[in-house]
């Protein structure tokens, strides 16, 4: 079965498919309402060199995707590949999808040496296995998120005078 898979990049033309794929993901971890991105969104971020999605198709169906954003990791002063998704739809799971993705992802790190990074929520124990199978390394760690909504509120107004800590 795995054999007629085939993992590409996703283009601008494919924002569409990356889009409905992003909202799948997004639905099923209960997170849809922070999905802010348009389809005209995804063309611009797919045009762009340090974005990489990697489409896993059958007979031109989308089956998931994985995606990641090349960038610095400043202890290193190397870049990084961030894995921020990886999705299969339910109806491709267990055929070897979501194995072939990270490794057409790890194919894309190889050139240039690039560690791949991702976070995992700790009740997902079944992406815990299947990631220790790849041989990935899990580290438990808080990931802490600030939105501008919590920030601005603690901002003082600007003003035009170099402004002074606290």
């Amino acid at each position: 079965m795995l054999d007629t898979v085939t993992i590409r990049p996703a283009f601008p033309a494919d924002a569409a498919t990356v889009d409905v794929l992003v909202r799948e993901i997004a639905t099923h971890e209960d997170d849809a309402a922070h999905v802010t991105v348009t389809v005209d969104g995804w063309r611009s971020l797919l045009g762009r060199s340090d974005v990489s999605v990697l489409l896993a198709e059958r007979a031109g169906e989308p089956l998931g995707y994985v995606s990641a954003l090349r960038r610095v990791h400043l202890w290193s002063g190397r870049d990084i590949l961030a894995l921020d998704d990886l999705w299969v739809r339910a109806s491709a799971r267990d055929a070897g999808v979501g194995r072939a993705l990270m490794l057409a992802l790890a194919r894309t790190a190889a050139d240039d040496g690039l560690v791949i990074r991702w976070e995992v929520k700790p009740e997902n124990v079944g992406a815990q296995r299947f990631y220790r199978r790849l041989g990935a390394r899990l580290f438990t760690k808080v990931i802490a998120g600030w939105r501008p909504e919590s920030y601005l509120a603690l901002l003082p107004p600007e003003t035009d005078e170099a402004a002074t800590p606290a």
